[in-house]
């Protein structure tokens, strides 16, 4: 299977770039590599589309209700 990659350039501030590098470089990974997995992370993170809708299909859902939390437990203050 033959994997087709788009070339994509960023600016950035020095020291923005720099601790970047370092981020990497720690990583063991160059700092492509390094942008690659951030972007797939965050991409991985996001909700499908339609995910609620097939999670909670139709109107027929109960509200979410909080119930009564009681008191606050009362305490003996320092001195």
């Amino acid at each position: 299977m033959v994997s087709i990659m788009a070339q994509l350039h960023c600016y950035l501030p020095d020291d923005e770039a720099e601790a970047l590098r370092w981020r990497a470089e720690r990583a063991g990974m160059s700092v492509s590599r390094y942008l690659a997995e951030l972007a797939r992370h965050d991409m991985a993170s996001d909700w499908p589309p339609g995910y609620f809708e097939q999670l909670f299909p139709g109107d027929d859902v109960a509200p979410i209700e909080r119930h009564d939390q009681g008191e606050f437990e009362r305490r003996v203050g320092m001195e």
